[in-house]
């Protein structure tokens, strides 16, 4: 099962949320398990292209890709979802559709990197999501002696928004695949029953 923290219906009224709360998901989506088999992905990657050749290589450079992967990511979290959000008034969750062609859904998961919702439910251009992975970006020219170019700073905020929209069609549609696969199991049970 995966964790969700920032995910609400889009069909049920619309309530604010505190910066706490913020704070607690930007938290929670920094230290729940998937972020450390999402590190490793990336790091097994970058392990594979060899960037930042000065990490070496072998199981000290992979840690060190590792190490960065997983400060990617937390950092990115906690921009995007705790601090930026709370201090501009915008709020980090994904509201779900939940209906509709899954086009048409993937299309909606896909624009609320570029739109959200503020405080008061109105709608306003994401700036939580690109100002607060531009400031993951730009903190972590501080582990990256490498790739510190404009163009490398350009390609890593386009990585930090490409994994974020990917999650957000990862929740629009993880309700759906959980309800597929469960009937699948009750129907193989079904039929494993039926044959005994």
């Amino acid at each position: 099962m995966l964790p969700n923290n920032r995910t609400t219906e889009n069909s049920l009224p619309f309530e604010p949320i505190t910066a706490k709360r913020k704070m607690t998901i930007a938290y929670k989506d920094s230290f729940d398990w998937p972020v450390y088999p999402t590190a490793a992905a990336f790091a097994t990657l970058y392990q594979l292209e060899n960037q930042n050749p000065s990490f070496g290589q072998g199981m000290s450079g992979y840690a060190k890709r590792f190490a960065t992967s997983y400060g990617d990511q937390m950092i990115g979290n906690m921009m995007t979802e705790g601090i930026v959000p709370s201090l501009l008034h915008e709020d980090p969750r994904y509201f779900r559709l939940g209906e509709g062609t899954k086009g048409s859904r993937a299309i909606y998961a896909l624009k609320q990197i570029i739109v959200t919702r503020t405080d008061s439910g109105h709608k306003t251009f994401n700036f939580a999501e690109f100002g607060g992975n531009a400031a993951a970006v730009a903190v972590s020219n501080l582990w990256y002696p490498d790739t510190r170019t404009v163009s490398d700073n350009v390609q890593k905020l386009g990585i930090q928004l490409a994994t974020d929209a990917f999650s957000n069609v990862l929740k629009e549609f993880w309700p759906d695949v959980k309800r597929y696969l469960h009937k699948r199991r009750e129907a193989k049970a079904t039929q494993t029953a039926g044959l005994e």
